[in-house]
């Protein structure tokens, strides 16, 4: 009992002084564990409520609501076809791969995309061919993805209707704003932002052009244009006997921020000439001016 008051009266008993050091040490582990869930309590209590969102918390809010395109990447490569989805989904497009143009083709009967992505040599079907196929039907954008570096290649697909090219290897980023480019030039334009003569009917002679509904007609029979041809032709009919370069037509039908030659306008215009003759012959309404450019006849 003496040595109990002596301990409670604040005097330390003989001895007890090490075993209470040891016992302190042995446990401080412990408690300083419970005082850091204590404090991080309200924290997984935060995280938890984000998890029961589910995937709400992934989308960029500027997207929610947003009906975002659906492109089409057709590559036999597994590589390419993960990293340019990545790029492209953080961008919030919908993303639906393919690893040849066969598959591509039966799916794009299914659920066609807003804009197809094509590598040019891939088995059962190469992109020339599915190309060469969809514009039979379809007006859908194309970008080309190839590692050739022979202009025929560039010429060839532009002439079967191709919207862009992109020669591997390329940046993503540079891949992201060649396909806003193409998007851009395919959506339907608003009347509000455009000039007058953009948002009406265009019609010169047997030539019917519905910017707002993408269509063309020559002498009442259809006329199939890529985005790129149309705004090339529209361009020209808007100001007949008026000569366009090649720069001017560029500005027209491309972004500022897609970079083209020369020879590309010319390979559009030898498209548009021959879908012409297709329902017409004698159809000769755009003219060279070599040296200078393009026009419309009056």
């Amino acid at each position: 009992m003496p040595g109990l008051f002596r301990c409670c009266s604040g005097e330390r008993p003989a001895g007890l002084a090490a075993p209470m050091a040891l016992i302190f040490f042995a446990y401080a582990p412990y408690l300083c564990f419970a005082m850091a869930l204590s404090c991080a309590s309200p924290i997984f209590a935060t995280l938890g409520a984000f998890e029961r969102q589910g995937p709400a918390c992934h989308i960029r809010p500027a997207q929610q609501g947003k009906q975002m395109p659906t492109i089409a990447l057709v590559d036999d490569d597994r590589n390419i076809l993960t990293s340019v989805a990545i790029a492209l989904e953080a961008e919030g497009y919908r993303i639906v791969t393919y690893n040849d143009g066969a598959s591509a083709l039966d799916g794009f009967k299914q659920t066609p995309p807003d804009l197809a992505i094509l590598d040019i040599k891939m088995p059962r079907m190469d992109g020339m061919e599915l190309l060469r196929r969809l514009r039979q039907k379809t007006d859908m954008p194309v970008i080309f993805l190839t590692s050739k570096d022979e202009e025929i290649d560039e010429l060839f697909g532009l002439k079967m209707g191709a919207d862009d090219f992109i020669r591997k290897p390329f940046s993503q980023r540079l891949l992201v704003e060649r396909v806003k480019a193409v998007l851009r030039r395919a959506a339907a334009k608003d009347p509000a932002a455009d000039a007058k003569s953009d948002a009406k009917v265009l019609e010169r002679g047997k030539l019917r052009m519905d910017p707002e509904r993408h269509t063309c007609t020559w002498d009442g029979q259809q006329v199939t244009l890529t985005v790129t041809e149309f705004l090339i032709l529209q361009a020209l009919a808007q100001r007949p006997g008026v000569v366009k370069s090649r720069n001017a037509l560029m500005d027209a039908a491309y972004d500022d921020q897609v970079y083209v030659d020369d020879r590309t306008i010319d390979s559009h215009i030898k498209r548009l000439r021959k879908k012409f003759k297709v329902v017409d012959d004698d159809f000769e309404m755009i003219e060279t001016l070599y040296g200078v450019g393009y026009r419309f006849k009056e």
